[in-house]
């Protein structure tokens, strides 16, 4: 699959099945929010080179987290604790709370309003003034506007393209708050965009694909065999494919010239095929 194809296909469907199931007071919230961010995805996602998997997964992860399982597009919090950061651009009284974080990325302070309206009346010379109306962030089709601008102008791509969840939580949020929910949604969004990918390769071959967490035992454990007798990769044989076993379809795919999705599917079947100890099944 094409790297624009991949993000064509990301929508409110691949955000709902990262998405928790919220408390009932938040489903209506939840529901819109997926609805309209989901729809301003595929460009989006386009235009600003969030196009491979490994992008995307950290992309929606840290969404994820920051808007609260895609509840919100407002901080809960009132701000009052940003009041007088300079870094920030809070140089006013009451800056704090009124700039507080908003969009599903959380855009927070004076100056990250200031800097959003001048990066977005580059591309929509009409859009608001978000430093004299910070709350319109809050809205779509501002708030993922929002998302794009943090995303692109801290140039977070090349940090996914490490899957480095450490460094992008740093750039995100400033330290390591809230990792292991933002490393659960990052699990959430690897298997839904992996899943994506699969389904597609599936439509355009003969062969059913496996990719991580198949539960095809038998042809796990064959696929396993036939990479460790290919590059003898430190391997389990147990019939999982789970991270180590992906890790190695990627070696394996690299080293074929393959694109290395961690997915087997024909080519990948086919690089393999001398190394099977019987006719695939």
């Amino acid at each position: 699959m094409s790297s624009s194809t991949l993000s064509s296909r990301i929508d409110a469907s691949v955000l709902t099945a990262i998405a928790p199931r919220p408390p009932k007071a938040k489903a209506a919230r939840q529901a819109a929010i997926i609805a309209e961010f989901g729809k301003m995805l595929p460009a989006l996602l386009l235009q600003f080179g969030a196009t491979t998997a490994l992008r995307i997964d950290h992309l929606l992860a840290q969404v994820a987290h920051e808007s609260d399982g895609f509840c919100t597009t407002e901080e809960y919090a009132s701000g009052a604790a940003y009041e007088g950061r300079a870094d920030l651009g809070n140089t006013q009284k009451g800056d704090g709370k009124r700039f507080k974080g908003r969009g599903p990325i959380q855009l927070t302070g004076r100056g990250n309003h200031r800097q959003f309206t001048i990066w977005l009346r580059k591309i929509i010379a009409t859009c608001p003034n978000f430093e004299t109306n910070p709350e319109l962030v809050a809205i779509f089709p501002w708030a993922g506007w929002a998302v794009f601008f943090f995303w692109s102008t801290k140039a977070l791509n090349a940090l996914a393209d490490r899957d480095d969840l450490v460094a992008v939580t740093k750039i995100v949020n400033g330290g390591r708050n809230g990792l292991d929910d933002r490393a659960k949604y990052l699990a959430k969004a690897k298997n839904a965009v992996a899943k994506l990918m699969a389904d597609a390769i599936d439509a355009a071959q003969k062969f059913t694909s496996i990719r991580r967490g198949s539960i095809d035992f038998e042809r796990v454990e064959q696929l396993q065999r036939a990479l460790a007798a290919a590059g003898h990769y430190l391997l389990t044989i147990d019939g999982h494919f789970g991270p180590g076993t992906e890790g190695a379809v990627k070696t394996f795919q690299r080293s074929r010239g393959l694109t290395a999705d961690g997915i087997v599917g024909d080519k990948t079947w086919g690089g393999l095929a001398p190394y099977f100890e019987k006719e695939l099944a």
